[in-house]
């Protein structure tokens, strides 16, 4: 593997860069700062990945600039992406994601760092507690999909979850 090879990060903001407080702007969870930027010195490019809007949105840009980090794009594959751009598609095209509500958790900053130098790809270690994560996380995804617009028209999950 090429170990200059230059990635497309993708990074959510609440319970990521900083302690999930949403709509409040929670404490920096240790590292993150640094290493987004120490990713931007290597010559990464960042794009911000949140379900902020608006008011809050500018808060959380506000707040990362104050810090010196600053992204190639925020919700958007690049800065000038709107939904009327030619091949505008809601699919995010980045190499990496890093959000706390994956799969495997959210390791450290200083670990993320070493995994994108190194790519070596994070194990997540298969505690009891770690799997009680995961079905915490899948119940929660559930419960909320759900409640969403499907289950009111009577879709699968509402037939599978009653």
């Amino acid at each position: 593997m090429n170990s200059n090879r230059k990635y497309t990060i993708a990074v959510d903001f609440d319970g990521t860069i900083v302690t999930h407080e949403y709509p409040k702007i929670g404490r920096e969870i240790p590292g993150a700062v640094e290493t987004l930027k120490e990713l931007l010195r290597d010559g990464h490019r960042l794009i911000l990945w949140t379900v902020r809007e608006r008011e809050l949105l500018e808060e959380a840009l506000a707040w990362c600039e104050e810090r010196g980090l600053v992204f190639y794009s925020v919700n958007s594959n690049y800065p000038e992406e709107t939904t009327d751009t030619r091949h505008y598609s809601r699919k995010l095209k980045a190499d990496i994601f890093i959000d706390d509500r994956s799969i495997g958790g959210l390791p450290d900053w200083p670990s993320m760092l070493r995994m994108i130098r190194e790519q070596t790809p994070f194990k997540a270690p298969m505690t009891p507690q770690y799997t009680t994560q995961i079905d915490e996380t899948h119940r929660e995804m559930m419960e909320r999909y759900q409640h969403g617009s499907r289950s009111k028209r009577g879709g699968l999950f509402s037939k599978l979850f009653k």
